[in-house]
C-alpha cells in the first residue's frame, strides 16, 4: 500500500457531485475536505451534501472534514434590462445603487453595495468581472458614481466590484453570514471561512457568534483584501487558518504581485502555527477539459513545495464536467511534489525558543525523526495540538492522530501530513493501543517488522494539554505480543 499524500485536497461541492455515483467518485479520487459554499443553494442543499459525505465515509472508515464557507458582502452590480452589454474604452459609465435593480443598460446599472459612492474619489479605478473590464472614477453626484471606461469589454448580471489597492469599507460579516454561522453549527462544520475579512476583530466577532450556536469550528480567514495583508499577521493569529484567496486579491494588489504574496502568507502562517489552503483557478481549464495545463501543473507543484496544508478546487469539481478526473490530477500532482528534498527537509524554527512543553515535545518528536530511521509518527491526544505543531516540520513521514474527540478528528483533516483515528482511552491501556494501532499499519504495508515509530503521549491517557513523553518503539516489540 502506498504512503498516503501529504497535502490535503479541499474540494468544493455542488450540482456536478450531487449524483451518488459522481460524488463517491470524487472522494474516492483522494478528498479530504469538503467546501460547502454558502455563496449558493439552500440549507437542505447543504444538509443533504453534508450527510452524502459523511455517510460515504463512514462506510470506507475514514474522516472527511467539512468547511462551511460564508460569502461575505457582495460587492456586485446589480442586473441588465435587455441582457449583457458592451462597454468600449472611452464609454461613459455610471455605478448608482439608487438605479432599478433590473434597469440596468449600456449608460448605467444598479449597484447591490448601497455606500459604494462614500467610499470612492474621482481618479480611483474600479475592476469589475475580476478585473476584465476597468473603469476610472470621473465625478461623484449623490449616489451617482460617473465613470470612464479604461479596459472594455461584454458586461453581464451580478458581476463583482473591486477597487484597485483595496479600500471599500463593507464589513466582513453580514445579516446572511450571521444566519449562515448557526447553519455551519447545525451542521458539526470542522472550519467555518469567513470571507473578506479585514483585521483580526472579524475574526473574533465569527468565532463569538460561532460559540454562541454552539459550534466548534475552526475559523478559517480568507485573505483577498489589500487591506488584509497589512493586519495579516493579527488576522493570522486569530484565526486557525488562513486561505489565500487569489481570485479577488490579485484584482485588488494585480496578477504580478500575487506569486510572492502567496509565498509569503504560507511562510508567515506556518511560522505562527497556522494552517494555510491556497485556493482559486487551481485547475480551472478542467472544468471543460480532462486534463490540466501544464501551468497548472506547476502552479499546484509550487504550492506544495512552498508548504501550503491544502490546495482548494472550486467550479473544477462544484460544477465542472470532470469532478473526479481533477481530483485524480491533483493527487498525482501533489504526491510528485512531495518527493522533492525542499519539501522533506526542514530548518524550522530551529533557532527558536520553545514555550510549552508539548510543544517541545512535538518539535523533538520530528527532530529525531528526520535524523533517525523512522517510518511514522503517532500523537495520542486530545486536542491535536501537539500534531499541529509536528505538521508545520517539513518531513517525509505521515503523523496519525488518535483522539476519542470527533472535533478533533476533523479538525487535522486538514493538517499538511497528518491522518486522524479513533480511540477511547477508557477502554484500552497504552500498550494495547500501540499494539492494535502498529497491527493495523503493518496489514495495510505502511510499517513493517524492523521500522521504528515515535510515539508522543501524556502520562495521563484523556488529559488535555498533557503531552509530555516521547518514545521511539520497534514495531517487533508490539507485533510478537
Amino acid at each position: 500500500m502506498r504512503m498516503p499524500r501529504r497535502t490535503k485536497i479541499l474540494a468544493t461541492l455542488g450540482p456536478a457531485t450531487d449524483r451518488p455515483e459522481a460524488l463517491d467518485a470524487v472522494l474516492a479520487a483522494g478528498v479530504d475536505v469538503v467546501r460547502i459554499n454558502l455563496s449558493h443553494g439552500d440549507l437542505e442543499d447543504h444538509r443533504r451534501r453534508v450527510e452524502a459525505v459523511r455517510s460515504w465515509a463512514e462506510r470506507q472508515g475514514r474522516r472527511i472534514g467539512v468547511l462551511v464557507d460564508l460569502q461575505g458582502p457582495k460587492i456586485r452590480i446589480e442586473r441588465f434590462r435587455e441582457g449583457p452589454v458592451y462597454l468600449a474604452p472611452g464609454d461613459r459609465f455610471t455605478l448608482d445603487p439608487e438605479v432599478d435593480p433590473d434597469g440596468g443598460d449600456r449608460s448605467r446599472v444598479g449597484v447591490a453595495y448601497k455606500d459604494l459612492p462614500r467610499d470612492l474619489a474621482p481618479g480611483d479605478e474600479l475592476l469589475l468581472d475580476d478585473g476584465r473590464l476597468v473603469v476610472r472614477v470621473v465625478q461623484i453626484e449623490g449616489t451617482a458614481v460617473h465613470t470612464e471606461v479604461q479596459v472594455g469589454g461584454g458586461l453581464s448580471d451580478r458581476k463583482g466590484i473591486n477597487r484597485r489597492g483595496g479600500g471599500l469599507s463593507a464589513p466582513a460579516l453580514t445579516d446572511k453570514d450571521r444566519a449562515d454561522i448557526v447553519t455551519a453549527a447545525e451542521l458539526c462544520a470542522d472550519y467555518v471561512a469567513v470571507s473578506f475579512p479585514r483585521c483580526a476583530d472579524d475574526i473574533h466577532e465569527a468565532r463569538r457568534l460561532l460559540a454562541d450556536a454552539g459550534g466548534h469550528a475552526g475559523i478559517v480567514a480568507k485573505i483577498e483584501r489589500a487591506e488584509a495583508l497589512e493586519a495579516a499577521e493579527g488576522i493570522i493569529d486569530a484565526a486557525e487558518a488562513i486561505m489565500v484567496a487569489r481570485g479577488d486579491l490579485g484584482v485588488e494588489i494585480g496578477d504580478a504581485a500575487l506569486p510572492e504574496v502567496q509565498k509569503q502568507l504560507i511562510q508567515t502562517a506556518r511560522a505562527r502555527n497556522r494552517v494555510v489552503i491556497t485556493a482559486t483557478q487551481m485547475m480551472e481549464s478542467m472544468i471543460e477539459n480532462p486534463i490540466p495545463t501544464r501551468a497548472e501543473v506547476f502552479d499546484v507543484a509550487n504550492a506544495v513545495r512552498d508548504g501550503t496544508d491544502a490546495v482548494m478546487l472550486s467550479a473544477e469539481t462544484a460544477t465542472g464536467a470532470y469532478p473526479a478526473e481533477v481530483v485524480g490530477a491533483m493527487d498525482r500532482v501533489c504526491r510528485a511534489a512531495e518527493r522533492s528534498r525542499t519539501v522533506t527537509v526542514s530548518h524550522h524554527r530551529l533557532d527558536e525558543q520553545f514555550r510549552r512543553v508539548d510543544e517541545t515535545i512535538a518539535m523533538a518528536a520530528m527532530y529525531a525523526a528526520n535524523h533517525f530511521h523512522i517510518k511514522a509518527l503517532i500523537a495520542i491526544t486530545e486536542s491535536g495540538g501537539t500534531a499541529s505543531w509536528m505538521s508545520r516540520i517539513s518531513s517525509g513521514l505521515p503523523i496519525y492522530v488518535l483522539t476519542r474527540h470527533s472535533e478533533t478528528r476533523g479538525r487535522v483533516t486538514l493538517y499538511r501530513g497528518v491522518y486522524p483515528l479513533e480511540f477511547d482511552p477508557e477502554q484500552e491501556d497504552l500498550t494495547a493501543l500501540k499494539g492494535r494501532l502498529l497491527s493495523r499499519l503493518s496489514a495495510q504495508g505502511l510499517v513493517c517488522r524492523g521500522d521504528h515509530v515515535v510515539v508522543t503521549h501524556g502520562e495521563e491517557l484523556g488529559a488535555a494539554g498533557g503531552t509530555n513523553t516521547l518514545r521511539i518503539v520497534c514495531v517487533d516489540d508490539y507485533l510478537d505480543q
